[in-house]
């Protein structure tokens, strides 16, 4: 698959036509629970899940566009989704939904004769779910 439409809504507004990249990534914190039962071998189980939704963003200051879209939500958790294409959520397209905390923006980024551009990653507030409908 090659990823040419990916959708991305942030606190209910369609961002995907600023959106250049989108990563979804959720981990399980490891604990360690291992007795001499284990005659040697380290036991482990899942602890604390938590998630981060990784963003990059083409930068645009107009009226009603990216940065006044995104100025607002500084520091506020707010809900998402992620498809792997515009298309309806299906099979084929499952969507990965929850809240982040907006916890960083960079709205000025990069150097001389670089696009205008901002990296960001937001931390998740709750659980993530998958869903295809």
């Amino acid at each position: 698959m090659v990823l040419t439409s990916e959708f991305l809504s942030l606190a209910g507004q369609d961002l995907s036509a600023f959106t250049s990249k989108a990563e979804v990534g959720v981990e399980v914190e490891e604990k360690d629970v291992t007795t001499y039962a284990a005659q040697g071998w380290k036991v482990v189980i899942g602890g604390l899940k938590s998630g981060t939704l990784g963003l990059e963003f083409k930068q645009d200051f107009a009226a009603g566009a990216l940065d006044a879209i995104l100025w607002p939500l500084f520091g506020t958790v707010v809900p998402f989704e992620v498809r792997p294409t515009s298309a309806t959520v299906g099979t084929s397209n499952p969507k990965w939904t929850g809240n982040v905390l907006i916890k960083e923006l960079k709205p000025i980024s990069g150097g001389v004769g670089d696009e205008a551009s901002q990296s960001v990653s937001f931390p998740t507030s709750g659980a993530v779910t998958r869903a295809t409908s």
